[in-house]
């Protein structure tokens, strides 16, 4: 099979596909692969190393977008990428395509892509083991971010996230208390925050209480969000529907009422984002102020620690690459139900994707 793996096209995204120890194992599986040049570059991977790899060097995107017939992305392609697709090739990233914009959906329905989304692979546990290690990624890095937020140089409101003697830490609060949810948790009471924790699952709570005895737990309801939001000088939204977009569950009336300066994190922006007043930010400007708050809204948080995102994606994801590159799409669909479940498009028609609201 030909296997493309073209450079990353978003803004601030280091990440790449596939390391050249990924490109070496599908090598030695009897395929073809072409990289971009220069597409692992931001993830320090050098052209050298995936040559000796056994790739190909393209020297444009066109080229290993044509060619390919399994590109592995980690961004969802722009729309003019899609238009290079040769019919019925197979895509696999973190797609996140029901919070795209129609027409790239359009696209793929009509050159009959099998888009493939990482973020929807569900192993016999009923959990994601390709996304798994990105929101691990996201939960840890929430504690960085957020003292940095907290500065007065970065509009914040000027306080320490651990607190001092005789001065109280910053109340964080955590909307999800899944993967990203949970290492957020970890991260922020780690960091001295005083922290709590809603979801709408009393099993995920009492795990959290399970793991960390200082968490405050609530049950996740509309009132106790509101009251929650009001007190906190931090909020992590980490809200993931599988297949959907992300639910609102932060109203503008709650961010209005929130403590001025205060920070909203909305982790759950590449899924549309789970606080109204949310949009998408980039690394180099990933903050605004809505009705007097810090949003900081970054879609590719893993991006900025490429070289770490790119190998703990490589130990997730090479099982069912491999599987799909062995066995092509269609067999590798019917023999597992993990890849099967992923699927949004296939032969032109929509599959397990849930289209809620759009937006690019």
């Amino acid at each position: 099979m030909y296997i493309g793996i073209p450079k990353e096209s978003r803004p601030f995204e280091y990440r790449v596909g596939l390391s050249p120890a990924g490109v070496e194992i599908l090598s030695q599986s009897g395929h073809q692969v072409f990289v971009e040049h220069e597409a692992g570059l931001g993830a320090g991977f050098s052209d050298l190393e995936y040559e000796r790899a056994g790739a190909r060097i393209a020297y444009s995107a066109e080229e290993v977008f044509g060619r390919a017939d399994l590109l592995l992305k980690i961004s969802r392609p722009l729309k003019q990428e899609m238009e290079w697709f040769k019919e019925s090739a197979t895509l696999a990233g973190f797609l996140h395509l029901a919070s795209s914009s129609q027409d790239q959906i359009d696209l793929l329905l009509e050159k009959k892509v099998t888009a493939l989304a990482y973020e929807q692979i569900v192993d016999a546990n009923g959990s994601l083991p390709v996304l798994r290690p990105f929101s691990l990624i996201c939960g840890t890095m929430t504690a960085q971010i957020v003292a940095r937020l907290l500065q007065s140089d970065w509009g914040g409101k000027g306080i320490l996230l651990s607190g001092l003697p005789g001065v109280p830490p910053a109340e964080v609060v955590i909307i999800g208390g899944g993967t990203v949810g949970f290492t957020a948790t970890q991260s922020m009471i780690g960091a001295g925050a005083h922290v709590t924790v809603i979801d709408k699952n009393m099993n995920v709570l009492e795990k959290i209480v399970g793991k960390f005895p200082r968490a405050v737990t609530m049950i996740s309801t509309k009132r106790n969000i509101e009251r929650a939001t009001a007190y906190a000088d931090v909020v992590i939204g980490a809200v993931l529907v599988s297949g959907q977009r992300a639910p609102i569950v932060v109203t503008r009336e709650m961010v209005r009422g929130m403590k001025p300066r205060s920070v909203i994190l909305d982790v759950s922006i590449d899924a549309g984002g789970c606080v109204e007043t949310s949009h998408p930010t980039t690394h180099e400007r990933p903050t605004f102020i809505e009705e007097g708050i810090v949003h900081y809204c970054v879609p590719n948080i893993p991006g900025v620690v490429a070289r770490t995102a790119s190998h703990v994606f490589l130990n997730a994801a090479i099982p069912y690459i491999l599987d799909i590159a062995n066995k092509g799409v269609e067999q590798a669909m019917k023999e597992s139900p993990s890849i099967e479940a992923a699927v949004n498009t296939f032969d032109g028609k929509l599959l397990h994707l849930v289209r809620l609201s759009a937006q690019e």
